[in-house]
């Protein structure tokens, strides 16, 4: 293993969604890596063949390409690898340190069952390794199935995790843990420590759910004669109700918010900001600015928590700083898949198309809003707020409303500007209050109580188009 230079992994189990907490721990492994201008690789760990996928290894890596996180060598799979795994479990059983275990699973997992049930303590108690001469010939000329278990040392383990300060674990409390199953395959901790030896890890930064695995791999390291790497095991991810992560959180595929059109650059920052902090108030930061800052140091060993809201924020705070070109750019595959116009329609209305993004920028959140914001600007078939169409289709109003519609018919100049003027100067001839015209106008045109700006969504809808709606509303509510 080469020190000097740091070399992390992240070492994905194929079998469910590359999701949130998994990115970040993807991202953390990255930034440290570039801080040190050292090595990122991937490592995939899909010895659990039943439950692992191709459609999952697909998604990993489509997560961390879409976030950025390239990987410096050719992915690794631990499937591909086994003969490597079972030269280290012979030299374990030759020096005495691991034992063959012809224990039924399902017989020892009852026994483990009925001890939890009577509220007892239960631990393998090394019958196997008790086995005489004669009793394990006999096993094995019945060919009973047999994996093999570490032989546990009865003394302390001790370390240092960057994150969390010293940790002991008390050899008694480590029962003689399986290394190999009966079927040939690896466990995890074999499997790990094998792995980041031969690949070189110098720092294992991984989720702390495997805390308790590490005093199992560092004896591992100890009896294979093998250098370990540095340890720091990083803090959950909560909800905001501070339960455990799950879908109602946004627990989900990392690739969900790719499809809702959060930004990368913000989802990278935001996950990096999940139990990770500079030092100072700045939140927004790129990538660069990331990668010099972050140190492991800085991690906060408490529970971080995953706000939806909080995303959203930091995406719209992404897409306010783009400037025109880029906005259009992301936004239209959202156009076009939602069928509001064709590849076509989209290039010869291009500076209409951009008119209208600039006027919505501010309200978007992530990409995909744009559907919603917009559809009544490309059809007539909309829905109306009802209860609020309701509220401004008494006879005063409608009255009002015809009467301003006169008024917009004669506008030469249908622009933002000379509507606004044409809206402030019927209000004030008519001594009411502009709002008296507005909201209603707005809810005909639009269908919405609230949106963009009203005069400049009024000029990009076009005259016309505004007329005949405010007609409707009149013909459809003046008879009450």
């Amino acid at each position: 293993m080469n020190l000097s230079e740091v070399k992390v992994r992240m070492a994905p189990s194929p079998t469910g969604f590359f999701h949130v907490g998994s990115a970040r721990t993807a991202l953390y492994n990255w930034l440290f890596a570039k801080h040190h201008k050292g090595k990122f690789i991937l490592r995939v760990e899909d010895t659990d063949v039943k439950r692992s996928s191709a459609d999952m290894i697909k998604v990993i890596l489509e997560g961390l390409t879409w976030l950025g996180l390239t990987w410096d060598e050719e992915p690794s799979f631990q499937s591909q690898r086994i003969e490597i795994y079972k030269r280290y479990v012979d030299r374990l059983i030759e020096k005495k340190l691991a034992y063959y275990c012809y224990c039924d699973p399902e017989e020892l997992a009852k026994e483990k069952q009925e001890a939890y049930k009577n509220k007892k303590d239960w631990r393998y108690d090394r019958r196997c390794l008790n086995l005489s001469d004669a009793e394990r010939a006999e096993k094995e000329k019945a060919k009973i199935p047999k994996a093999v278990r570490f032989l546990v040392p009865d003394r302390p383990v001790v370390y240092n995790d960057i994150i969390h300060g010293e940790i002991k674990k008390e050899g008694r409390d480590i029962e003689d843990f399986i290394i190999m199953r009966a079927n040939g395959i690896p466990t995890y901790n074999l499997a790990c420590v094998v792995d980041d030896f031969e690949m070189g890890i110098t720092h294992v930064i991984r989720a702390v759910e495997h805390i308790n695995n590490t005093p199992k791999q560092l004896l591992l390291y100890e009896a294979l004669g093998l250098p370990a790497p540095k340890f720091a095991h990083l803090p959950l991810i909560l909800g905001t109700d501070k339960s455990k992560l799950s879908k109602r959180h946004g627990a989900v595929s990392l690739i969900f918010y790719r499809e809702q059109g959060f930004l990368p650059e913000a989802m990278v920052n935001y996950l990096a900001l999940l139990g990770w902090a500079p030092g100072d108030d700045k939140e927004i930061m790129d990538k660069e600015e990331l990668i010099s800052r972050f140190t492991l140091e800085r991690i906060n060993p408490s529970n971080a928590v995953f706000d939806v809201n909080k995303l959203l924020w930091m995406n719209q705070q992404y897409i306010l700083k783009m400037n025109e070109s880029e906005l259009i750019e992301h936004l239209k595959p959202y156009f076009i898949d939602a069928g509001l116009i064709n590849e076509q329609e989209f290039e010869t209305k291009k500076e209409w198309i951009k008119e209208l993004c600039l006027l919505m920028q501010p309200r978007i959140k992530v990409l995909g809003d744009i559907v919603d914001l917009t559809v009544y600007f490309f059809t007539d078939d909309f829905e109306y707020e009802e209860d609020r169409l309701h509220k401004y289709t008494d006879k005063r109003t409608l009255e009002l409303m015809e009467r301003f519609l006169g008024k917009m018919d004669e506008v030469k100049n249908f622009n933002a500007q000379s509507l606004e003027n044409l809206l402030r100067g019927f209000a004030a001839e008519n001594k009411i209050k502009a709002k008296e015209l507005i909201h209603p106008l707005r809810i005909f045109v639009t269908g919405r109580s609230s949106g963009a700006g009203l005069f400049k969504t009024l000029e990009l809808l076009g005259k016309q188009r505004c007329i005949k709606r405010i007609q409707k509303i009149i013909r459809k509510y003046g008879g009450n």
